[in-house]
């Protein structure tokens, strides 16, 4: 099985299903170092994200409010939100597979797990929106994830960008979601969604880390600092770290930021 077109295959497909059942064939191939890496491979650029088939995209302003969490409108905007972001996560694991080549294995295996983290999270989150009678596509989306990765075609640019800032932002929203949902009445809904919650967070420490590792590699490879990051963020987010009293010290520093990083973005000393 040759490893980049089939990768390219994979984030191609439109169905869910074919998506995960191509890709647990080509893990377990690659797991048996039973793949063929491709020499001088051109990547694709990808027009359009694998979701567009099935969701309906609008400006990140105009999908649905998710507010009243205790309303099952309120429970399935929630719930859809989060399981679009794994769901874009999964193509941007791949795509951090799939564009950068002659990387070591190291590389390639730690982007292909976060992958399959990525899809057993979306299936989790897709299990609870048909328990209350609900489906991915039923509620509109928005393109910001998939944008970020048409943006960043360099390694140092795309490991700045996706797990250390864009999915390091949700080391910091999550918890305020959970402390949310904690002081609703209990029902047996919220508390399956504390607990898809709780096991994402703890599991997306683990991917920002490994992004923070291959930024690092990349830093060195290219001969740049590592307060390059905050250039690359004002490049793409000017109006990034506007909320620092949100930060999650704790995940971020377990995830790999340093106290230097984490003072500038929480605008005090914090460790």
């Amino acid at each position: 099985m040759n490893f980049y077109k089939e990768l390219e295959l994979i984030i191609e497909a439109k169905e869910p299903d074919e998506k995960f059942e191509r890709f647990r064939v080509f893990y377990e191939q690659f797991l048996a170092n039973k793949i063929l890496f491709e020499e001088n491979f051109v990547a694709k650029a990808f027009s359009k994200p694998s979701y567009s088939a099935i969701c309906k995209t609008v400006p990140p302003q105009q999908v649905p409010k998710r507010s009243n969490l205790t309303a099952k409108e309120g429970q399935i905007n929630l719930l859809h939100a989060v399981a679009h972001i794994e769901y874009s996560a999964i193509d941007l694991a791949l795509d951090a597979a799939y564009r950068f080549q002659d990387m070591s294995r190291e590389y390639y295996a730690d982007w292909l797990e976060v992958a399959a983290d990525e899809i057993r999270h979306f299936l989790m989150l897709e299990k609870l929106l048909n328990e209350i009678g609900a489906e991915y596509g039923d509620v509109a989306v928005h393109d910001a994830l998939f944008e970020a990765s048409q943006k960043t075609q360099t390694l140092l640019e795309r490991m700045a960008v996706v797990p250390r800032y864009l999915e390091a932002n949700g080391l910091d929203a999550t918890p305020m979601i959970l402390k949310k949902l904690q002081k609703l009445p209990k029902s047996e809904i919220i508390e399956k969604i504390i607990q898809n919650l709780e096991i994402i967070l703890e599991e997306e420490i683990d991917h920002v880390r490994k992004g923070d590792v291959w930024f690092k590699y990349a830093c060195e490879q290219e001969e740049r600092g590592e307060d390059i990051y905050f250039e690359i963020i004002a490049k793409y987010y000017p109006r990034g770290f506007l909320r620092p009293n949100d930060l999650n010290i704790d995940a971020r520093r377990e995830a790999g930021f340093s106290c230097s990083e984490l003072k500038v973005m929480a605008k005090r000393e914090v460790c």
